[in-house]
């Protein structure tokens, strides 16, 4: 019974630890608005940005292309809801950070 309660105890920690290390959403997500459709780890409005980075993982355009989506919206890549643009509210320079971190992932 002891070897039980010590496993979950050490379980536990682990959990904990694992949670800390945890990606933390970018400070421009946050502050573009991005957050009110996307996530880090599941789908909302839009797909998570995990599954975007996975997704474009390996293409050497990926960063162009997601730049230009996010800037001028589109729609029928992840299903039926449009993704709306989001040029010139947000800065090119902001955008091409917001991707980099999203590819990061």
């Amino acid at each position: 019974m002891k070897s039980i309660v010590i496993s979950m105890i050490a379980a536990a920690g682990l959990m904990v630890a694992g949670s800390a290390m945890a990606v933390e959403m970018s400070p421009l997500a946050k502050k573009n608005g991005c957050s009110a459709c996307h996530t880090i780890d599941k789908k909302l409005v839009g797909p998570s940005y995990m599954e975007v980075a996975k997704k474009y993982k390996g293409d050497k355009g990926a960063a162009a292309k997601l730049e230009a989506k996010v800037a001028k919206g589109g729609a029928g890549v992840w299903g039926t809801m449009p993704m709306p643009p989001n040029a010139p509210k947000v800065p090119a320079a902001e955008i091409k950070e917001l991707v980099k971190w999203v590819l990061s992932l």
